[in-house]
């Protein structure tokens, strides 16, 4: 802004009469009301410090002004306005305005006519700018409908100062509502608003500080425009700024200091920019908007907001250039409805939930960006919103890099790089993509009707600008926003018949999966790079269809690729190395093409392939690992000039040597039937040579059967598929593992009678006969590190045994995994996690954090509804096991009469003993090949007696932390000899028990 006004007020002193208001003296008015009415037009009244009691109304243009410095004149009317201002270029500086009813205007600008404030201090009322209602945007004014480009608010070419000198000229000649303009003056003790614009009215403010309002700092209604710069408002209990109807709000390098709500929230069809600012600690978000609203906001920085840092919902449009957003409790910017975002440049670090949430219809692209640290996912997709990432940077998730929930949704991501997390990218199952085609499926698979009737195929039903009829696009428009295809997609379908594509990106060091694709699915990835993966690289699930266009998989713990039961893969160019055990596992009937891939230096047999599936091999190679192929009984590969190198026991032809006969039956390395039948060879499934497939050079370890994954793992999730699966386990075995246990006593008693009581219903339904009436469900109750988990594993294990369940496997939950961050979304995310645990066993750690004390809305309370009514629906397909300190278990149960009726057995599980904690730490010294020395044991029990049974002490946990101490300590003393012997570098000794008893 200009200081025209200042000078345009300086030659109204300077040029028009001038009257004096004082409480005594020659030629004076004693009061500014007698001044006004003796005021020709352009009069300067100079008025005498003092106290006035007066209610002013301005008629004609004057302008007030303190006669001896800023702060000396105070206006207090017992009521109504201060000033009311009825003429156009009306001034006063360096007032003070009191008023008695906070809730009231203590300054009103009327329509047509225009105020200029000045170092003035407003307290105890509202300043209320009037105007006339008009049906839509208002023309003219500084900021007008040609400012508004891409859906944000601009000042116009020649920026904010121009578009200030035009309000500036408005004030002498309104020619549509009231006109204020306001330079460093500050307001206080308002309620409602401090500022409120209605009708079409217009205001500046320039160095304004606004604050301690038990309401919103700004409010703009009608066709208002708002122009601020080095605005602050701090200490409202609503919103800082709020814009509704039509109004139009142009803010920058403002400082929006804890507002209770929002920093700005922008609703109806109200346009918004916001440039260069900061909002510190609102109580909601940073900036909202809603409903047909339009907000730009431009290298701000939005901190500790209570709720999501941005969010858009209804129709809004969203506009994000650089900025910074950290630490908000929620999202840093959620998307909901038929909302559209774009965000630029931006920085989301440290979010309470996902750092971007797509929910609904809504439409995300994100260009440059870089996430870090969300509590939850980097970016998270459900319902039928669409998200396109280009060339952003997503690190340490505590969840997933991106996951997307929703048949509906749609996911593309290009040039990105993901680092840490859980899992790096989780694609969800099914979809209404409609159709296979163009994923690439094998020869000989067909795919749906929008393949052959060349419909549209895509969940939205549409296609872009300039796509081929018959096409679907990855991303399209929701309805009614009139949006274009994202600009990433320069207008072409990708992946038609997959609703999400990968291109181009790095997945680096995530805890588990590189990429998770549900049973279901439909994806293509191209150019991906997955590299360290904790688990398998790329996971498929059952009756998936991936489509794999170069890439690699580098050093995944568990395998490169594992494709699910019946899933079709087809993958050219790929490169995968170094994998912890196979390089490509076939699940059961799984099919799919391989073309020009490479496999080197998998730990397993580098390609398995399962009972019944048919996957067709071209022109792969295997290199550098013990075993090339292996083959389960049924499975009819085909392999077409594939090669091994430097393989030690190869199926696959040398270079140079031919390729072997393909297809099924044929006379080639497999034999009739295919490898599966063992082929009279030793080293054959089952037999005892190297690479027996049962492990690298025939150790133990199967794919889907726990191995170094564990049996919940990512890989878990390929239906079983691997190498050859164990020897079932007995009840008789699985009862002795549990009585090797130490302590437990009640638990072991417990677990082993209703062992018993299974049985025995297990022969009566093999009998014919009905079962009795049983609930397998059961609460652990016990204190930390007092081995329910483990004993969940087991129960698991013995539902198994008996032919109960049809996995075992465990999946392991708390709160986080069950109870959503906002409406809606509970319920999806309980029923993930629930189905996760299909022919299982799901626990719930922690399980009364879901009914928080004393909290009756919490969200808990649906995730507890939704896994009452699952654990009916599938009551013969999953195994609930709540789990929790003993005090809050029964607030758990009770919360919902469902469950009382379901969990009618608790186990509960005491402290162990000073005795039973030595024993465990002999348990894993033994592990570990070391002895505890008879004075070491002695000196261990009384080390025990002295540990505080505090809510720190684990249990469990804390005698594997004084054997993980001691085995420190050991280890110092040991690198004090010369050359201690073998036996002395397994003995633990007195002097290695820590001196300060360890808790958690």
């Amino acid at each position: 802004m200009s200081d025209t006004v200042t000078t345009r007020g300086a030659i109204a002193r300077e040029g028009g009469e001038r009257l004096r208001v004082a409480p005594r003296g020659r030629g004076a008015h004693r009061t500014v009301a007698r001044a006004l009415a003796a005021a020709p037009p352009g009069a300067v009244i100079s008025i005498a410090p003092g106290v006035y009691p007066e209610a002013l109304r301005l008629e004609r243009r004057v302008t007030l002004e303190p006669e001896h410095g800023v702060g000396s004149v105070v206006l207090a009317p017992p009521q109504g306005p201060a000033l009311e201002v009825l003429a156009p270029a009306c001034a006063a500086h360096g007032l003070e305005l009191r008023g008695t009813d906070p809730a009231a205007a203590l300054v009103r600008v009327a329509d047509a006519a225009g105020l200029s404030l000045s170092e003035c201090v407003i307290g105890g009322g509202r300043v209320e700018v009037l105007g006339s209602p008009k049906d839509g945007p208002a023309p003219g004014g500084p900021i007008t409908d040609d400012a508004i480009a891409g859906g944000t608010v601009t000042a116009g070419a020649d920026g904010p100062g121009a578009a200030m000198a035009d309000l500036e000229r408005e004030l002498l000649d309104p020619t549509t509502g009231g006109v204020l303009v306001m330079r460093r003056c500050r307001t206080r003790d308002a309620h409602h608003a401090a500022v409120h614009l209605a009708g079409d009215a217009r205001a500046g403010l320039e160095d304004t500080d606004i604050g301690t309002v038990a309401g919103i700092g700004v409010v703009l209604s009608g066709t208002a425009r708002l122009l601020a710069a080095r605005l602050r408002i701090r200490e409202t209990t609503g919103s800082a700024l709020r814009a509704r109807d039509d109004s139009v709000l142009l803010i920058r390098d403002s400082v929006l200091d804890a507002p209770g709500r929002n920093g700005v929230l922008v609703q109806d069809r109200a346009r918004g920019e916001v440039v260069e600012c900061r909002v510190d600690g609102a109580g909601g978000s940073g900036v909202r908007v809603e409903h047909a609203g339009r907000a730009g906001v431009i290298e701000c920085r939005i901190d500790g907001t209570g709720g999501s840092a941005l969010a858009a919902s209804g129709e809004a449009r969203l506009d994000l250039v650089g900025g910074r957003v950290v630490s908000p409790g929620g999202n840093g910017l959620v998307a909901l409805d038929d909302s559209v975002v774009t965000a630029r440049d931006t920085v989301l670090a440290a979010t309470g939930f996902s750092a971007v949430h797509a929910g609904d219809r809504a439409r995300v692209e994100l260009t440059g960006c870089r996430v870090t640290d969300s509590a939850e996912h980097a970016l998270a997709v459900s319902d039928e919103a669409r998200l396109e990432a280009v060339d952003c940077t997503l690190g340490d998730p505590a969840m997933c890099g991106v996951e997307v929930s929703g048949s509906g949704a749609r996911l593309v991501v290009r040039g990105t790089r993901i680092t840490g997390g859980e899992t790096g990218v989780r694609l969800p199952a099914g979809g209404d993509a409609g159709s296979d085609a163009g994923v690439g499926l094998p020869d000989g698979v067909t795919g749906g009707a929008a393949e052959s009737a060349g419909g549209a195929g895509s969940g939205a039903g549409g296609t872009a600008s300039g796509a081929a009829p018959g096409v679907p696009t990855v991303i399209d428009p929701p309805s009614g926003t009139g949006a274009a295809v994202p600009s990433g997609t320069g207008g072409r379908p990708d992946a038609p018949g997959a609703p999400h594509a990968l291109y181009d990106c790095t997945i680096s060091g995530p805890a588990r999966a590189g990429v998770e694709l549900a049973p279901g699915g439909r994806a293509l990835l191209s150019g991906v790079r997955v590299v360290g993966a904790g688990s398998a690289g790329v996971v498929v699930g059952a009756d998936a269809r991936l489509r794999v266009e170069g890439g690699s998989v580098d050093h995944p713990a568990g395998s490169g690729v594992v494709v699910g039961e019946r899933a079709r893969v087809t993958a050219r160019d790929l490169r995968i190395s170094g994998a912890g055990k196979n390089g490509v596992l076939v699940g059961r009937a799984a099919g799919g093409r391989w073309e020009g891939c490479e496999v080197s230096g998998s730990a397993f047999p580098a390609l398995h392939v399962a009972a019944a599936a048919d996957p067709r091999f071209v022109g792969c190679r295997v290199m550098d690992c013990a075993r090339d192929v292996v083959v389960a009984e049924g499975a009819v590969p085909e392999f077409e000039e594939c090669v091994s190198l430097r393989v030690v026991t190869a199926v696959l032809p040398s270079p140079g040597q031919g390729a072997p006969p393909t297809g099924p039956g044929g006379t080639g390395p497999f034999g009739p039937g295919g490898p599966g039948a063992g082929g009279g060879r030793p080293d054959g499934p089952g037999g005892t040579g190297p690479g027996g497939g049962t492990g690298p050079l025939g150790g133990p370890g199967t794919e889907g059967s726990g191995g170094a994954d564990g049996a919940d793992g990512a890989e878990g999730s390929a239906d079983g598929a691997g190498e050859p699966e164990p020897e079932p386990e007995t009840l008789e075995e699985l009862l002795a593992e549990l009585d090797e246990l130490v302590g437990l006593d009640g638990v072991k008693r417990d677990v082993g009678g209703m062992a018993k009581l299974m049985r025995t219903v297990r022969m009566r339904q093999d009998a014919g006969l009905p079962a009795p009436p049983l609930s397998r469900h059961l609460v652990f109750a016990g204190n930390p590190g007092t081995g329910k988990t483990t004993v969940a594993r087991l129960y698991g294990r013995l539902l198994k045994a008996l032919g109960l369940l049809e996995r075992g496997h465990l999946v392991e939950v708390d709160r986080s995994a069950l109870v959503g961050e906002y409406v809606g979304h509970t319920g999806p995310k309980t029923t993930e996690a629930f189905l996760r645990a299909r022919g299982g066993v799901l626990f719930i750690d922690e399980a009364y954090a879901l009914v928080p004390a004393g909290m009756s809305n919490d969200f808990g309370g649906e995730a507890v509804a939704t896994l009452v009514k699952l654990m009916e629906d599938h009551r013969d397909e999953v195994v609930v096991i709540a789990a929790g300190y003993p005090g809050d278990m029964a607030r758990f149960i009770n919360s919902n009469p469902g469950l009382s009726s379901r969990f009618t057995r608790t186990l509960l599980f005491t402290d162990y003993t000073a005795d039973q904690l030595v024993d465990i730490v002999e348990h894993h010294a033994g592990r570990h090949r070391y002895d505890l020395s008879p004075a070491a044991r002695e000196a261990l029990r009384g080390y025990m007696d002295t540990i505080p049974r505090n809510e720190q002490f684990g249990n469990g946990r804390t005698a594997r932390q004084v054997f993980q101490a001691m085995t420190e300590r050991q280890a110092i003393r040991m690198s004090e000899l010369s050359a201690p012997g073998a036996d002395t570098l397994t003995v633990l000794d007195v002097a290695d028990i820590p001196e300060v008893p360890l808790i958690e």
